[in-house]
């Protein structure tokens, strides 16, 4: 009884074995590939599987998601002769498990290895300054000579990244110096044209001040002449027509009488005036002789009204 017994729990721990030996589950985007007695057999996508005993194994089990693979950093020598050291990643993902696993050896490694090579190449196509400037550029030829060598391995090269790029000490000083001189150049560039469109705003505005003085100016004057003229015609309206009264008035009865008195009166007066502002004045012989100067002036309105009483006769007759 007892040695059945032990031979039965043998043969269950030995059922157990080859079932954990032949029982297969492959993990979601995963793909594992059997041989059998040491030749591919097939490969298994996810799930349950049970292999043949003793006949099938595993031989490489492949993962379908993305990788991501660091460049290590390298010396690259540019189209100038000027050393850089650049690294980067690259981005893998698995095609065909099978191709993988008998295309070539270490697909990682041939990766990083021709990834390396193609970035010195690349590099030493262009200039130091071009670096910088066309890294997407070469980013693209990498992963074009990359991908091109891993389609014989199942492999797509998905892209390639450059991390860093860094130029020698003695570049990165002279490099400094230049990007100062350049900010300097536009600074002093700026602060020209600064001056210049303030120079110009500023002669702008004279030029506009001097206008609008010489159109005050201008208005100014148009504006007394104008006064002036108002002036000079008012008055000799008022002149015209103070002529006009007293002609009316000597026409009329006493007025030559009443234009005899205002002439004499006046005469006193302004001689008076006369001898009040001067020291020394010449007097005329015939100063005594006031009814002589007033006859003079009643002749000389006798000869105004003698010339426009037809003219008068007229008026009022129309």
């Amino acid at each position: 009884m007892d040695g059945s017994l032990i031979i039965l729990i043998l043969i269950a721990a030995l059922v157990i074995v080859i079932f954990l030996k032949t029982a297969v589950v492959v993990p979601q985007k995963s793909e594992f590939v059997i041989e059998r007695l040491g030749k591919y057999s097939r490969t298994l996508a996810a799930g349950f599987h049970i292999l043949i005993p003793f006949l099938d194994r595993v031989a490489y089990k492949r993962s379908l998601k993305e990788e991501v693979l660091d460049i290590p950093s390298q010396v690259c020598i540019t189209r100038d002769n000027v050393s850089v050291e650049i690294d980067g990643v690259i981005y893998l993902q698995v095609q065909d498990a099978k191709m993988s696993a008998y295309g070539i050896t270490d697909y990682y490694r041939a990766a990083s290895q021709l990834a390396q090579t193609s970035l010195r190449s690349a590099i030493g196509k262009i200039e130091l300054d071009k670096t910088f400037e066309e890294r997407e550029a070469i980013n693209q030829e990498v992963v074009h000579a990359v991908d091109e060598a891993a389609q014989s391995w199942g492999v797509k090269v998905l892209r390639y990244e450059i991390k860093d790029i860094t130029p020698p000490q003695s570049v990165m000083a002279a490099m400094e110096s230049l990007m100062k001189a350049d900010r300097e150049k536009r600074a002093e560039i700026a602060r020209s044209e600064g001056e210049r469109q303030s120079q110009i705003n500023r002669a702008e505005g004279e030029r506009q001040q001097n206008i609008l003085v010489s159109e005050g100016e201008k208005m100014k004057r148009i504006n007394e002449a104008e006064g002036r003229a108002r002036e000079i015609e008012l008055v000799a309206i008022a002149t015209a027509e103070g002529l006009r009264k007293v002609a009316e008035s000597l026409g009329e009865e006493g007025g030559v009488q009443a234009a005899n008195l205002r002439v004499a009166e006046r005469y006193i007066s302004e001689f008076g005036k006369l001898a009040k502002t001067s020291n020394s004045m010449i007097i005329p012989t015939n100063l005594a002789d006031l009814s002589g100067i007033v006859a003079t002036a009643t002749s000389v309105l006798g000869n105004v009204r003698g010339n426009e009483t037809p003219g008068m006769a007229k008026g009022k007759a129309e």
